[in-house]
This record gives structure tokens, sequence and C-alpha cells, in this order.
């Protein structure tokens, strides 16, 4: 298919070209048109799918186009998302629900629903491996795209192909996305968040440094509040005022950190898109709606997890290395204690056990909101869990294991319980995976 000429702005609806200076579409007399010198020359996307969980909800229940909804738990749970009718009255994600209650107290609160929007995810994710074989997913709602070499192949330039992409997935799907387009990751994904919901931004080569200059360092990816408070002590707090510091200023201030602050503050990103991006580790958790500080009803809880992130792990042919246990306090404050394996595992009794161990230190009295236990540090399952020599009990129970879960397969996960789960309906919780 033969590549179109070089265009500087096109209609985002009908896809005509546009004279740079046009305001509405010639054609159909769209207001939304991308204009930009480069546009057609830049391939690197990041697509953000808009309010992801609560689009879905909306698209499936009409009677909620115009309700604010949160995707999350009962009072005690936080929020997974809030559409944006939601967000206008300071729903944010992440937030505990009982805040978002009182910042929004007419929203309507969903269930998430994992299993659905995975399946609309994949439905995204197939139409983009459409387009390119190059897409790196970062979550269920959104990937970058390397279109680098395809005008040929779809006969129009990356730009025009990504607006195509936005409007089949509204027209299809029902649901909407935003798209950022650049030269590197680094941009294409801040320009994703500049215009959202619908929105298609673009930033290019030429514009690069002036762009980031007055923005927050927060804006560069892997700045959390920490490193920011450390950078503002320092009296760094614009991405211009690192522009002003050499590469060794930063390395010997801030170690190999220094360098990404050097080169991103430059809107230098040589990453490429990696179609084979890897899960870096799996994990459940789940938030009680009464907190606890009993070992023998978190030991319950923990085991029940346990099962939940082995499960995921067989099922990937996956282990891990470092088991890491989550707790978060009735105060909101975070504990994470890891403890690295000799070995890889994907047993759920090991998984148990090792966090177990973690609990037991850090059950003396203090109430708990919320527990999770996660795997890292993945690899293939084909080296795990070797037998163990010194404890014999271990490859009975790893034998054992084997066997529950050949009979759950084919009865269900309820058909055997071991001790620790058996009748554990003491408090209801509400489960996600972290």
């Amino acid at each position: 298919m033969p590549a179109e000429p070089p265009v500087a702005a096109f209609c985002r609806d009908c896809l005509t070209s546009q004279a740079a200076d046009a305001r509405r579409c010639t054609a159909c007399g769209s207001p939304r048109l991308v204009r930009h010198g480069e546009v057609g020359q830049l391939s690197i996307g990041h697509v953000d799918c808009d309010a992801f969980y609560a689009a879905i909800e909306k698209r499936d229940n009409p009677a909620l186009k115009d309700k604010p909804v949160i995707i999350g738990g009962g009072r005690r749970g936080v929020v997974s998302t809030a559409c944006y009718i939601a967000r206008i009255n300071g729903v944010r994600s992440a937030m505990p629900m009982f805040k978002a209650l009182a910042a929004c107290p007419e929203a309507i609160i969903i269930k998430p629903n994992m299993e659905k929007y995975a399946a609309v995810g994949r439905e995204v994710r197939e139409m983009m491996l459409a387009l390119t074989p190059l897409v790196e997913p970062i979550s269920i709602d959104e990937a970058f795209l390397d279109l680098t070499g395809t005008e040929r192949l779809h006969g129009a330039p990356p730009a025009k192909v990504l607006a195509r992409f936005a409007a089949r997935v509204e027209s299809e799907i029902g649901i909407t996305v935003s798209v950022g387009l650049s030269y590197c990751k680094f941009l294409a994904k801040i320009a994703s968040d500049m215009n959202k919901p619908r929105g298609f931004s673009v930033i290019g080569i030429s514009e690069a440094v002036e762009f980031l200059a007055p923005k927050p360092v927060t804006l560069i990816w892997g700045i959390g509040k920490a490193f920011a408070a450390t950078l503002e002590r320092d009296g760094i707090r614009t991405i211009g005022q690192l522009q002003r510091l050499e590469l060794g200023e930063l390395m010997r201030a801030y170690g190999t950190m220094g360098s990404r602050l050097y080169h991103l503050s430059r809107g230098i990103d040589t990453r490429l898109v990696k179609p084979d991006h890897e899960a870096k580790s799996v994990s459940a958790e789940t938030t009680f709606n009464t907190d606890i500080s009993d070992l023998t009803e978190l030991t319950s809880i923990l085991r029940a997890l346990s099962e939940k992130v082995s499960r995921r792990l067989k099922k990937s042919g996956l282990a891990g290395r470092t088991v890491v246990l989550k707790l978060k306090s009735a105060d909101f404050r975070i504990r994470t204690r890891n403890r690295q394996l000799g070995d890889a595992t994907m047993l759920a009794d090991r998984i148990f056990r090792t966090g177990l161990d973690l609990l037991k230190r850090e059950t003396d009295g203090t109430r708990y909101r919320l527990l999770g236990i996660g795997v890292g540090d993945l690899v293939d399952s084909e080296t795990a869990d070797p037998p163990d020599l010194v404890d014999i009990q271990a490859r009975k129970r790893a034998l054992a294991e084997g066997a529950f879960d050949r009979v759950r397969e084919k009865f269900g996960q309820s058909a055997l319980e071991t001790g620790y789960t058996f009748g554990r309906q003491t408090r209801p919780q509400r489960d996600e995976d972290a």
C-alpha cells in the first residue's frame, strides 16, 4: 500500500489531512485536529484506556452513563479507579473508600470484576498487535507501541494509524483511549496523560527540552515522594534545574539515578519497546472489613492468599526466588518484609511457611487492615523446588500439594481445603490481585 505524503495536521475523526492553520476539518467539520510539525515523523506511541474499569461498567450499564462511579471494595477498601465525574469531585485511585465517599457521597460503588476487565484488555491488545508486533504492555489497560517502518504497510503515518485505532476501540469495544505520540517512551507516556479522556497529544524532539523545563521533577519516571523530597532539599524542584547540571554533578550527588535524571530531563530515552515484557512479581492481597491483630486469624488468611499466588504461578509456568509480605496497619502505614530463598518456588506451602515466619515477627498487637503475600524475582518453573535433602517433610508436603491440585482442577477449588483455611469465614474480606 503506497504511503501518503507527509502531513502536519489531520482530522482525528475522518483522518483527512489539513492545512497547518486549520481550525476545523474541511471534510467533516470536526474541531478534533492533530496539529504538529513533526507529526508525520514520530512513531513511538503510548495508549492508555480512560478510566478503564469504570468505562467498562458504564458501557455494560447505560444507566450509569451520567453517574459518578467508583470501582473498589466496601468502606474498608480503596478506590481501584473512578470515572471522570467522580474525579471532578475529588476521588482518586488508591484513595481509602471512606475518603472517596466523603468527597463524593452520591457515588455508585461497584466491586471490581477482574475477569471481565482482563477480557476487554485482551481485546484492546489484539487490536494493537494488528498494527505492529512491537507492543509492550505496561498494565491491563496501557501499552507502548513502536510503529517505526509500518507506514507502507498501513498506507498512513503512525499518527493516523493510532487515531484510526482509537476510533475503532471506541466504536467496536465501547470504551475510549488516550494516545501519546513522540520519539521515545518517556515522552510518549507523558503525552498520553496530557488531555484525557479521548486525548491525542504529540511531543516532538525539537520542543522536548523546552517543554520539560518548567515541569516538576516528579514527572520523571522513577522519582517518587521520597526522592522528590531529597531533590527539594537540594533546591531542585523543576526539570529545568536538572537541565542546568552536568552529568558528573548529578552522578556524584545521586549515583546511577543521576544518569537517569541527566538524560530524561533532556528528553533522552533510548529504551526500546520490548514486546516480551514480563511480570516482575505475582501477588495477592486482601483488605479486611474490620482490623485484625490475631495471629491465628491472620495465618488462615495468609494461607488462602498463598494458595492463590501459587495457582497463578503454576498456571503461568513461573516461580520466584523472593517472598514478600505486605501489611497495612489501621493508621494506613505499610510494612513490607521479604526473604530471599535458596531456589525458586511456586509451591503454596513454601510461600506460606516463608510468609508466616515473616508475619510472626510483625504480630506485636498492631491492628492490620490489609495483608498481602507475593513472589518476586520470577524465573521459569522448570528449575523450581528441587528436592530438599534436609527437610524430608517438605518433599511430602510438595507431593501432597500436587495431589490437592489435581483434585481441585477436577472438582473445583473448594473440593479440598487445608486445616488453615477450612471454614474460614470469621470476618469478610475483599480479595484482589495486587
